[in-house]
C-alpha cells in the first residue's frame, strides 16, 4: 500500500472528500494549463521565425506575438481561478 494510500485510508468522510477534491482541482488546473502552454510556444515560434525572415517588421510582430501571449496566458490565469474556486467552494 503506498503512502498516500495509507493516509487517505486514516482520514473521516469529510477530510477524504477535501483531499479528493484538492486533488481533482490539481488535476484540472494541470489540464487547463497545457492548452495555453502548447499555445504560447506555437506562438512565440511562428513570431521568431517571421522576425527572421523579414527583420524590418520585427517591431509590428513582436507587439502582436505580446498582444497574442497576453491573451493565451488569461486562459491559463481562468484555469487557476476555477482551481481555487474548486478547491474552497
Amino acid at each position: 500500500m503506498s503512502i498516500a494510500a495509507q493516509v487517505l485510508a486514516q482520514l473521516d468522510g469529510a477530510e477524504t472528500k477535501a483531499a479528493a477534491a484538492a486533488e481533482g482541482a490539481g488535476f484540472a488546473y494541470g489540464l487547463a494549463a497545457i492548452g495555453p502552454g502548447i499555445g504560447i510556444g506555437y506562438l512565440v515560434g511562428q513570431a521568431v521565425q517571421a522576425m527572421a525572415r523579414q527583420p524590418e517588421s520585427a517591431g509590428q510582430v513582436q507587439t502582436t506575438m505580446f498582444l497574442g501571449v497576453a491573451f493565451t496566458e488569461a486562459l491559463a490565469l481562468i484555469g487557476f481561478v476555477v482551481f481555487i474556486l474548486l478547491k474552497f467552494a
